[in-house]
């Protein structure tokens, strides 16, 4: 099994590892109550998806 000749810099290192960074999920606004959303996801706020109620939110 073949090993490595020579040890990766610091800076190779750094960056293949640039390609790691936390990414925030892209947000939408709900047509409805107009809060921000998960895109393709029932809303958290009023319970509505595509202009249908599905499920009851308790306040």
């Amino acid at each position: 099994m073949g090993l490595p000749k020579r040890r990766h810099s610091k800076s190779r290192s750094g960056k293949r590892r640039a390609q790691q960074g936390l990414v925030l999920p892209g947000l939408s606004l709900c047509p409805q109550c107009q809060e921000p959303k998960l895109p393709h996801r029932v809303c958290p706020h009023c319970g509505t998806y595509k202009g249908r109620t599905l499920i009851e939110v308790t306040e």
